[in-house]
């Protein structure tokens, strides 16, 4: 037998839950359960395949399947026939999800906190009772298309146009980076109304002009598909518009809903990166000895639990805070600003310490170091975070 020529293989998946703060002691029993049903789906059917998913850019729709039949997309939405999930449990099942990959949890990101609040938020009864459901069980694929080629921090002046005609409306413009825009299923598509107001319509991916192609080239979150779709004289019926979509007010609520979300995708993230490098560390061999012995790794794993646990402690936190009502546009913003710092931070020390095993991606922790590149930036980037803050702090707003 040959020394020192064969790979060893690593095991880096097993789960760690860390708890310095002790933050989710308080967890009660239906909130653990939505926990560990998020965790077991990771652990059984994402973990498994996912890396040659996001290798190849494919999009597994059959993964999304199982979570529809899993109930793991709705975000909390409620749902008439469908297990009552809290605010805080929804957070759980994203953070689950995103331990086990950031494209999956986006899918819930998408269907349930975007596209499903949506309707939830601002829609009809009828349309809650046609779409919610079939969103929920992903016998339908939902998107929210909100971003313009030209319009992405500053979505507020977006373009794409609405034009009263017999019947309904037709829609006319481009939006880009659409999660779920070109897999087929519906499309919650904002435009500007001849009113100047930004109002919502509900469109079938399958309607004439509605032209979606996927974009290629991405390095973060390869398992799930961004669309640039171009809409040409999109004819939407009256009863397709959300009654309650009347201004882009409307349509921050529906975001400003999601950002914790995105937090709780941030913690997830930090999870996996940190114990895939506790994992490691304690199964690799370098110098004769485990990195797990050496002065700098436990430097380095204690400066990652450190940030694991400050985004723990916060996300929690504000989870409860906006349980009670109680959290501010402010108070979100401050979530995501925070959590996809730290996340950033925590994932590249992973990276870095796994060493030239760390740009593997069987060993996991590379999809990690990549997908929080997008995570700091959907949903409102640093910057447009840090204005909201800022403007809370100041009392003067800076946007230009």
């Amino acid at each position: 037998m040959s020394v020192g020529v064969t790979a060893p293989d690593y095991d880096l998946n097993e789960p760690l839950d860390p708890d310095v703060a002790g933050v989710f002691s308080s967890l009660n029993s239906h909130e653990k359960e939505w926990q560990m049903r998020a965790r077991k789906f990771v652990q059984d059917e994402v973990l498994p395949v996912i890396a040659g998913h996001w290798d190849k850019a494919e999009y597994p729709l059959d993964l999304v399947k199982k979570m529809g039949a899993a109930d793991l997309l709705r975000d909390g939405i409620e749902v008439p026939g469908f297990e009552p999930m809290s605010k805080l449990e929804a957070g759980l099942v994203t953070m689950e999800l995103s331990r086990g990959d950031g494209s999956i949890s986006t899918v819930t990101g998408v269907q349930g906190g975007l596209a499903m609040r949506s309707i939830s938020m601002l829609g009809s009864d009828e349309q809650k009772e046609k779409f919610l459901a079939p969103l929920a069980k992903a016998e339908v694929f939902g998107a929210f298309a909100l971003t313009e080629p030209t319009h992405g921090s500053d979505s507020v002046s977006l373009e794409t146009s609405a034009v009263k005609t017999t019947g309904g409306y037709i829609l006319n413009g481009e939006k880009k980076w659409i999660g779920n825009g070109s897999v087929g299923g519906v499309t919650v598509v904002w435009a500007r109304g001849e009113d100047g107001q930004v109002h919502g319509f509900i469109v079938p991916q399958d309607s004439p002009g509605y032209n979606a192609t996927t974009i290629e080239g991405k390095v973060s979150l390869r398992a799930i598909w961004q669309a640039h779709i171009k809409l040409e004289d999109v004819f939407v019926p009256e009863e397709m518009m959300l009654p309650l979509g009347q201004s882009f007010k409307d349509t921050s609520k529906v975001l400003q809903a999601t950002r914790l979300g995105v937090a709780w995708g941030a913690l997830g993230g930090a999870l996996a990166a940190y114990e895939t490098a506790v994992h490691y560390s304690k199964q690799r061999i370098q110098f004769g000895r485990l990195l797990a012995e050496s002065q700098i790794v436990q430097e380095r794993l204690a400066r990652m639990l450190s940030g694991v646990t400050q985004l723990q402690t916060l996300v929690m936190a504000l989870a409860r805070k906006e349980e009670a009502g109680q959290m501010s546009g402010s108070d979100a913003a401050m979530g995501k600003y925070t959590s996809t710092r730290i996340c950033r931070d925590v994932v590249a020390n992973a990276r870095d310490l796994l060493g030239g095993n760390g740009i593997l991606l069987e060993n996991r922790v590379a999809r990690h170091f990549a997908d929080a590149e997008a995570l700091h930036t959907y949903e409102g980037t640093e910057t447009v975070q840090a204005l909201l803050i800022g403007r809370e702090i100041t009392g003067f707003s800076a946007f230009a």
